[in-house]
């Protein structure tokens, strides 16, 4: 006998297909993996490089130097062959006295101090920039090509002099050098070759205050970084962030490719795993709605998907990215229980392979997480946007607690507080998707639910009009599946909105239910001189029409699924007494039936209950805490019987809880007053 392979739960199979879509975007490169603060000991072995890199310069740095080129202008002169030779051709031709033979060694002292240069010993006078001339660098324009110099590497005149001696001094010590430099007029003959150029100064200068050099300096391979156990400087953390940088960026892989491949895939698998159990633990219904599930997935691919690509492109712009946004998403179509727990997963990509992840992870955790809550009091116009006040303050709360400990590094504070102000105010900007979100998985949201729970609009209206008695019969409905929902920790704006439209289908013919009858006399005779199996399709019909009608109107399928089972496959139990109390065949007891299905949900399970003791309550005789509680149990037990709660998605204990707050709900209907005497006269 052949042994059958067992079947993937399709629950698994859109799990699949995420953790297929996280291997794919994980990174293909290795990560840096030593976590350090400024202040604290290094913990790790001693770090040497492995490669060249350059110390990138901190915003702070940068901003500085931003503003400092403004303010000071650097002098461009330009190197002159025709003046050295020109000096060297005038000193080779003075007459020197008896002290002629010194004239070559005079020559090639000059010709090491004009190689380097030598500028006029006056400052340099600005004409038309505005600033403070650099009394520390220079630009020199040498065969066609400008190099910046530090001033220092050139002479001016009167140091080009004093090293002329100097230099001469150490291999004739015995000669008056100075003394036979002036006679003969060698002090005179020394003029600059570097050559003054106003105009490219102003032009270097504009050009220079637009670009600012990214690097401070270079570390070499092989050359030692930090020291185990040594402090974490302000120095050594930036080129500590240097290395990061560069060792992402351009640093390949070292150990076989396929152990990257595998711990990626071990890491989608975690999230993977974790995002299962999330929904298992929370909610495990939503498995069976395919809509929801495909949604809370797309949701978590979004928000993952966001995440790797602004840290591969634009990682400042993490701080700009409205996370808060995502649980907002979830919230639109899911209890606060599951939003949670899933909205937590969707930030750990932030915290496994961001740079900067833990400060990220704990700011989207925490404004998220207030997000949640006061998002329902916050939802109605301009209350939006103090929501996202709400989420920039919390935001920027946390980045200033990470600051403060950070060393109180709070360099270029003003950026990082502006993206995180254009991120709150973005997660206004990008709400309303959730409206586009809700027609493409065919969802209803919290929104939608508080509209068509409005008694105002036109729909229900017409079912007041048409049918005053079972519009009436609906709102008393709702009132009651609205406590037994709080109580048993149900969906209430969803219930509150099947319980005004579950009987939708009655106004199609009022005048066959008794509820409308108090209005229209000629409602009592409808059912005269009518079969009892006539009546009861005229009953049954009404299930029909409501999803009919429901269907005209576009209304959501979760709506429908109400009208569809608040009556389940029970009969008319009425008509049916009468039908075989007069000698009616058993065997055609399932002509009596109504054409719906058994609930499947705690909500539809409270909903038929409640709208079979509302009805029965109105045929109460005696108002006492032991009818309620015979009326309660004997409706609860009879569905029991019938079977119709099997294939519902609900707990022993979520009955007994609707049972005893219906008893509760029924007594507070129908409580007692105390007659009022009558004045005497």
């Amino acid at each position: 006998m052949p042994i059958s392979t067992p079947k993937i739960p399709k629950r698994f199979i859109p799990l699949v297909i995420v953790f297929a879509v996280l291997v794919l975007l994980m990174p293909r490169t290795a990560k840096f993996n030593y976590d350090y603060k400024k202040g604290t000991p290094w913990p790790y072995e001693t770090l040497v490089s492995q490669f060249d890199f350059p110390i990138l310069k901190t915003e702070e740095q940068m901003q500085a130097e931003r503003e400092n080129a403004g303010t000071v202008v650097i002098p461009y002169y330009r190197f002159s062959e025709e003046v050295t030779s020109a000096v060297i051709k005038n000193v080779q031709s003075l007459d020197l006295g008896r002290w002629n033979s010194l004239r070559p060694a005079i020559v090639t002292r000059l010709n090491d101090i004009y190689a380097k240069g030598v500028i006029s010993d006056g400052k340099v006078k600005l004409d038309k920039t505005d600033g403070n001339v650099s009394e520390n660098l220079i630009y020199i324009q040498k065969n066609k090509r400008a190099v910046q110099y530090p001033r220092s590497e050139v002479f001016k005149v009167s140091d080009a002099k004093d090293h002329l001696v100097a230099a001469m001094a150490l291999s004739y010590p015995s000669v008056n050098l100075d003394s036979l430099f002036r006679r003969s007029s060698v002090y005179e003959a020394l003029v600059p070759n570097l050559l003054y150029d106003a105009s490219m100064t102003e032009l270097t200068h504009a050009s220079s205050s637009d670009y600012i050099s990214p690097t401070l300096g270079y570390v070499r391979a092989d050359e030692k970084i930090v020291s185990k156990g040594e402090i974490v400087t302000a120095e050594v953390a930036q080129i500590l962030d240097s290395y990061k940088a560069e060792y992402n960026k351009v640093f390949g892989y070292g150990a076989p490719r396929i152990l990257l491949y595998l711990g990626n895939t071990l890491l989608a698998l975690a999230l993977v795993v974790v995002l299962y159990f999330c929904i298992f633990f929370t909610n495990k219904t939503v498995f069976d709605d395919k809509n929801r599930y495909f949604y809370l997935l797309c949701v978590f691919l979004l928000a993952t998907v966001v995440t790797f690509v602004l840290e591969r492109t634009a990682p400042t712009g993490l701080y700009m990215m409205p996370f808060p946004v995502f649980a907002l998403y979830l919230l639109a179509f899911f209890r606060k229980r599951l939003v949670l727990p899933v909205y937590m997963v969707c930030l750990l990509p932030l915290l496994i392979f961001c740079g900067n992840g833990m400060e990220l992870f704990v700011m989207y955790l925490v404004s998220g997480t207030v997000t949640i809550e006061t998002f329902g009091y916050l939802t109605q116009r301009w209350k939006q946007f103090v929501n996202a006040a709400i989420i920039f303050g919390v935001a920027l709360a946390v980045y200033g607690g990470f600051r403060l400990i950070d060393a109180g590094n709070m360099s270029l504070w003003w950026v990082t507080t502006l993206q995180i102000f254009i991120g709150a105010m973005a997660t206004v900007a990008l709400y309303p998707l959730v409206y586009l979100f809700e027609r493409i998985f065919n969802l209803v949201s919290v929104t939608r639910l508080e509209e068509m729970a409005d008694t105002n609009n036109p729909l229900l209206q017409e079912l007041a009009a048409k049918a005053p008695g079972t519009f009436q019969h609906c709102l008393q409905v709702m009132n009651m599946v609205d406590a037994v929902g709080r109580a048993t920790d149900a969906n209430v704006p969803l219930l509150r909105v099947g319980a005004l439209y579950h009987d939708l289908g009655k106004m199609m013919n009022p005048l066959c239910f008794v509820e409308n009858a108090t209005l229209n006399p000629d409602a009592e005779k409808y059912h005269e001189g009518k079969t009892p199996l006539e009546s009861a399709t005229d009953i049954i019909r009404h299930v029909d029409d409501g999803l009919a009608i429901a269907d005209e109107h576009r209304l959501p399928d979760q709506i429908k699924a109400f009208i569809r089972t608040h009556h389940g496959t029970s009969c008319p139990a009425y008509f049916l007494n009468k039908f075989l109390n007069e000698g009616g065949d058993p065997e055609m007891a399932s002509a009596f039936q109504y054409h719906g299905q058994k609930p499947t949900t705690k909500e539809q399970v409270i909903l038929m209950v409640c709208d079979s003791c509302e009805a029965a309550s109105r045929t109460m005789k005696e108002f006492t805490p032991e009818a309620y509680d015979r009326l309660v149990e004997g409706i609860v037990a009879g569905k029991e019987k019938q079977g119709q709660f099997e294939d519902a998605d609900i707990t022993l204990r979520d009955l007994n809880l609707m049972k005893s707050m219906l008893k509760t709900y029924l007594q507070q209907i129908f409580h007692g007053r105390v007659p009022y005497p009558k004045r005497r006269r």
